[in-house]
Parts: structure tokens; C-alpha cells; sequence
């Protein structure tokens, strides 16, 4: 999840956390990563909970700037593609957010019988 407002980018790990459960309204060990950024859009930090613990992730791009969706009140969720585009400092826009596959029926178990 991206959070679309700058956050004051002083806030540690226990304030990221508390946004992401007051204002997001999402649960931070659920294993989702959320993403927020700061004023300066060369910088981002990152919450994730990896099993065992919450980890927070800093990032500051020596040159150039995150592409960010334009500021507003929410939050977007982003693929797995968009996401590592976006932590590498590429424009993750031009990839589109994959739909998820499509579910295939089931097949039919058959039960096998033993010889007698």
C-alpha cells in the first residue's frame, strides 16, 4: 500500500506503524508492505513485517526523484513490479497493475477402490 501524503518523515518505526493502523486502516503484520514518502520526494521509507518482527526501510535517491501519484488523501496498492520499479527510482507508472489470473474450476477427484 502507498500512501499518498508526505508524512513528517522524523516519524519512526511505532509512528509509521500507528498511521498505518489509525489512518490507513490496515493491519501492519499482515504482510503487506506500505510505502510513504516524505516532502522531498527523493526520499521514502518503507514498514514490513517479516515473520518475526516489523522492519523499516530509508531510502534517499542520490539524484532525481521517486515518481509519486499526485497528493491526495488515501492510498493506492501497487504489483510486485511496480513496487521494485518504484523502490529503484523508475517511473513504476509505466507498468500496469496486473489483474489476478483468473480461477480455474476444480477437477474432480475420483476415488480409487483397492482390489479385492
Amino acid at each position: 500500500m502507498v500512501a499518498s501524503k508526505p508524512i513528517d518523515f522524523r516519524k519512526g518505526i511505532d509512528g509509521l506503524v500507528a498511521l498505518v493502523t489509525e489512518v490507513l486502516a490496515a493491519d501492519p503484520f499482515a504482510g503487506d508492505v506500505f510505502v510513504f514518502r516524505a516532502k522531498r520526494t527523493d526520499r521514502i521509507k518503507l514498514i514490513l513485517w517479516d515473520g518475526s518482527g516489523l522492519c523499516m526501510v530509508t531510502k534517499r535517491l542520490e539524484a532525481g526523484s521517486f515518481t509519486w501519484p499526485s497528493v491526495q488523501g488515501g492510498v493506492m496498492t501497487l504489483s510486485v513490479p511496480q513496487l521494485r520499479m518504484l523502490f529503484s527510482g523508475m517511473d513504476w507508472t509505466q507498468i500496469p497493475a496486473r489483474s489476478p489470473p483468473p480461477s480455474r474450476p476444480s477437477l474432480p477427484t475420483e476415488k480409487s477402490q483397492a482390489p479385492a
